[in-house]
């Protein structure tokens, strides 16, 4: 049967009966496609339930890129002052992990925080870009848990913080799409009960200019990934919880927490 080419909106990856496929969500549906994020993908007529699918990661990224201190609210809750430029870090492409799967939390870590975040993937190469042209680089966005073990990260250990493995949740899969709507909502809950929500429009520091600063000493790749920060209500996160951000448009990113 001849495949015919698509226009997609929410790209995943995943694996049925031990086998890998890219995929596209449709409702409570996932479709084989064959193809790539970024190029042309075909309809492979054949679709699962998504109970029945594992989520991978959507995307592999060479870099993840982060944002602190991105929300006003969360500036205040954690007693900083606002930035004046975005504050950039990094997280190893060893925190990356799938929806379902578990984030691991080391007994010598302390305290452990769960942060719900808007993840925008970057579709294509860009280096000193404005604010203007930014969201023309865009290929899409994710969900995303920036976890940090907090105690850590007030000692000033950043990296150390948010870099232990599996400390990075990214899906279930990428929105194709330039731009989010200002309303979308950003909702994060800890074993059901509503911890975090927040439209993206509250972020201090907006994509494109989120986008451009990044780009102005670092040059951005294809399958880039740019977490955006985390509204207020930040909690502590303990082995036996589970932990589901969900953003309208792309879906629910949702992961137990176990000891390591």
């Amino acid at each position: 049967m001849s495949s015919k080419k698509i226009i997609f909106k929410k790209f995943c990856r995943f694996i049925v009966d031990a086998k890998t496929y890219n995929g596209v969500v449709r409702g409570n549906m996932v479709d084989i496609v064959e193809g790539d994020l970024f190029g042309d993908l075909s309809d492979m007529r054949m679709s699962f339930p998504v109970d029945r699918v594992k989520f991978l990661p959507p995307i592999v990224p060479s870099k993840i890129w982060c944002v602190g201190t991105n929300y006003m609210t969360h500036v205040r809750e954690m007693g900083h002052e606002p930035p004046r430029e975005p504050l950039i870090f990094m997280k190893p492409r060893t925190t990356l992990v799938g929806s379902g799967d578990p984030v691991r939390i080391p007994e010598w870590a302390g305290r452990v925080d769960y942060e719900g975040e808007l993840a925008v993937v970057i579709g294509k190469k860009c280096h000193k870009v404005s604010e203007f042209e930014a969201l023309s680089c865009v290929k899409g966005y994710a969900c995303y848990n920036d976890v940090t073990a907090r105690d850590l990260q007030i000692d000033n250990h950043w990296i150390r913080a948010k870099g232990f493995d599996t400390f990075g949740p990214l899906g279930p899969s990428i929105l194709v799409a330039e731009k989010m709507p200002d309303d979308a909502r950003i909702t994060t809950r800890l074993n059901g009960n509503v911890m975090q929500q927040d439209v993206v429009s509250s972020m201090i520091f907006a994509v494109p200019q989120i986008i451009s600063f990044i780009s102005g000493f670092a040059t951005l790749e294809p399958g880039d990934v740019i977490a955006t920060g985390t509204p207020s209500g930040v909690g502590r996160v303990k082995p036996g919880d589970r932990v589901e951000v969900e953003i309208d448009g792309i879906g629910v990113l949702s992961n137990p927490f176990i000891s390591d």
